[in-house]
C-alpha cells in the first residue's frame, strides 16, 4: 500500500464525489424555506384576524405553534423527510430549532427516558441555548450599567 500526498487524496477524493446539484438545492431550500416563512405567517394571520389577539400575541402564539408542529412532524419522520429535498430550507430558525431538540431525544428513547431521552434532548440544541442565555445576560447587564 502507497501513501497518498495531500493533494493525490484530494484528488481521489474528487473522483469519487458526485457532483452537487447547487441550483437545485438552493431553489428547493428557497421553496420550502419561504413556504415554512407563509405558514408562520398564515397562522399569524388566524390568530390576529379570527381570533382578535394582539399582533404581539398572535407572534408568541405563532411561534408556539411553529415549535409544535415542528416537533410534530419530526417525531412522524416526516420533517427529516422534508430536510432531505429543502436541506438548509428547513432551518428556519424556529422549527429548524426545535427539530433539533426533539431529533436527539427521539434517537436515545430505547435508552430510557432519564439517560436516554433526558439525558440526549439537548446535545443539538444545549449550546445554543447556554450561550444564548450566556450572551443575552452579558448583553443585559452592560445595557444596565450604561442606561
Amino acid at each position: 500500500m502507497s501513501k497518498m500526498t495531500p493533494k493525490q487524496y484530494e484528488t481521489y477524493v474528487q473522483s469519487k464525489t458526485p457532483p452537487s446539484p447547487i441550483l437545485k438545492d438552493c431553489l428547493f431550500a428557497f421553496l420550502i424555506g419561504g413556504a415554512i416563512c407563509a405558514l408562520g405567517q398564515g397562522i399569524s394571520d388566524i390568530y390576529t384576524g379570527l381570533m382578535n389577539l394582539s399582533t404581539q400575541t398572535a407572534s408568541i402564539c405563532t411561534s408556539v405553534t411553529l415549535i409544535f408542529l415542528s416537533a410534530l412532524t419530526t417525531g412522524l419522520g416526516l420533517y427529516p423527510q422534508l430536510a432531505k429535498y429543502a436541506g438548509a430550507g428547513t432551518i428556519v430558525p424556529i422549527t429548524g430549532f426545535a427539530n433539533a431538540v426533539v431529533s436527539p431525544a427521539l434517537e436515545s428513547k430505547a435508552e430510557g427516558l432519564i439517560l436516554g431521552t433526558g439525558a440526549k434532548i439537548f446535545t443539538i440544541a444545549g449550546p445554543v441555548i447556554l450561550y444564548g442565555v450566556l450572551t443575552s445576560w452579558i448583553c443585559g447587564t452592560i445595557y444596565f450599567i450604561f442606561s
